[in-house]
């Protein structure tokens, strides 16, 4: 009615919009009120096309609030408090930002990322992963390195820059390789290498790229290896197995099944994600024919689809469940 005094009404625990009063009492507008700041918000830097995304906010419904955040557009303006956005503010607008993609990028835009996610962390925002633990795990030599280090099984690896001392430690790893980008995941840019003369070109190759070369003496397995997510303190198991190619990714066509995860690999696991302070990763496990197992790589933006299935397991769920818990025991008194 014209002059009447105007209030809110909750829109799909987002927006609120007015309407009448008359509509609504006192008590239950508070009530919803509070359930709409109750309620977290939760950024995603994802691809456009994301079925992590979806999942995600699937998961969140009724929950937090999902929004994905495009990595492209992260900036940050400095003089007076820093104020991190992308199409919108970030800064002081969400609780927590989950990264679920790693675009390319150039050098700097990369250290750009990683240093816009740490002010987030500054400024109080739960960023899973930490942005050092993901420039820990994203750049393999590092990560391995410290794992090794650490004091964990890992296969003999070789890192140089020039196609000559690559020809030269191939010749004592030898006489099989595998040479992998630094950078990337999902088998993308991984070769076999087991003729010297294959190899001499393609190191020289790599070396014109400016690429710096990364290979590891290639450890014969049984046809599988296995995946270990951990999640906090939880973890799963799944098999991955190629009956015709040596490498096991799902998205390379290896069938994916639920796997007991061995006593002693859940031990490394929990253990490796404890020494790059991971919350989420995913860790590949290869057995070396003796009963014991070799740690090739840690992921700390791994995929879930696959395992999901072969678990039937609801990981969005139980992502979304972990970090709006780690966001309560920040916010509560």
């Amino acid at each position: 009615m014209p002059g009447e005094p105007r209030g809110w009404t909750v829109d799909d625990g987002w927006r609120a919009e007015p309407r009448s009063l008359g509509d609504v009492d006192r008590a239950g507008l508070s009530v919803a009120m509070k359930q709409v700041v109750s309620k977290p918000r939760i950024g995603v830097l994802a691809n456009e096309d994301s079925w992590y995304f979806t999942d995600l906010r699937r998961a969140a419904e009724g929950i937090a609030g999902v929004e994905r955040i495009e990595f492209s557009s992260l900036q940050s303006r400095i003089g007076g408090p820093e104020r991190i956005s992308a199409e919108s503010l970030i800064s002081g607008q969400y609780d927590a930002v989950i990264v679920r993609s790693m675009p390319p990028g150039s050098l700097e835009q990369v250290v750009f990322r990683m240093d816009a996610l740490a002010g987030l962390e500054r400024q109080g925002v739960l960023v899973i992963n930490p942005p050092k633990s993901m420039e820990l795990a994203i750049d393999k030599y590092l990560s391995l390195s410290k794992l090794a280090a650490a004091g964990f099984r890992v296969p003999e690896t070789h890192v140089c820059q020039t196609w000559q001392d690559a020809v030269a430690a191939l010749e004592e790893l030898g006489p099989s390789v595998v040479v992998k980008p630094i950078f990337g995941g999902e088998g993308r840019g991984i070769m076999r290498v087991e003729d010297p003369d294959l190899g001499h070109r393609v190191f020289k190759t790599l070396q014109q790229m400016g690429q710096i070369i990364y290979m590891q003496r290639f450890v014969p397995h049984p046809g599988y290896d296995l995946r270990v997510m951990v999640l906090g303190e939880q973890m799963w198991g799944m098999r991955r197995t190629s009956a015709d190619s040596w490498r096991t990714n799902i998205s390379r066509g290896a069938t994916a099944t639920p796997e007991t995860i061995p006593p002693e690999v859940a031990e490394v696991a929990l253990a490796v994600t404890r020494t790059l302070d991971l919350a989420i990763a995913g860790l590949d496990f290869l057995p070396d024919g003796e009963g014991g197992w070799y740690l090739l790589e840690v992921n700390a933006v791994p995929g879930w689809k696959g395992l999901s299935a072969a678990c039937e397991i609801d990981v969005a769920a139980e992502l979304i469940q972990y970090v709006t818990g780690r966001i309560a025991c920040r916010t509560s008194p």
